[in-house]
């Protein structure tokens, strides 16, 4: 009897690390609320290009609504994710991801580990699973490629 040999890739930490800070700073970017860019302008425009007769009809004000409401719904379904993966965490390690990295001033690592009253060490411990946790959870995880060597 033959055994089977799994080549399970090996997951990339750092870039993991990465991606996932790199998805929770978009959570907060949402946070703050739509851009001054998606707004309507209200000053007239020429053009030398003469209009098309066409059966549609455009304004700018109806453009911005479209795009407010795509950025909407884009927004709430990425922020809606964010919170399953982060609900799906261990009680520590949530605390930890939504103090850190989840509200408007990011948290300080001393403050939340004696908060958490848990040493250095384990702080940083449930951070790193935490990290595990999320990408995994989001669908982030960054693989090594096959002839990568993974440095100390």
């Amino acid at each position: 009897m033959s055994q089977m040999n799994f080549n399970m890739p090996k997951v990339n930490t750092k870039a993991t690390r990465k991606a996932v800070e790199q998805a929770l700073e978009t959570y907060r970017d949402y946070l703050v609320t739509l851009p001054v860019t998606s707004m309507p302008t209200i000053t007239t425009s020429y053009s030398i290009i003469p209009p098309t007769n066409t059966n549609t009809f455009s304004s700018k004000t109806e453009d911005a609504a479209i795009e407010r409401a795509d950025y909407e719904m884009a927004r709430n379904q990425y922020m809606e994710q964010i919170h399953q993966a982060v609900n799906s965490l261990k009680h520590d390690e949530r605390y930890i991801i939504f103090h850190k990295y989840m509200q408007d001033i990011k948290g300080y690592d001393p403050d939340i580990w004696l908060e958490l009253g848990i040493s250095k060490t384990k702080y940083y411990e449930l951070t790193f699973k935490a990290m595990l946790r999320l990408a995994f959870s989001l669908k982030i995880e960054v693989y090594m490629k096959r002839n990568e060597v993974r440095s100390a």
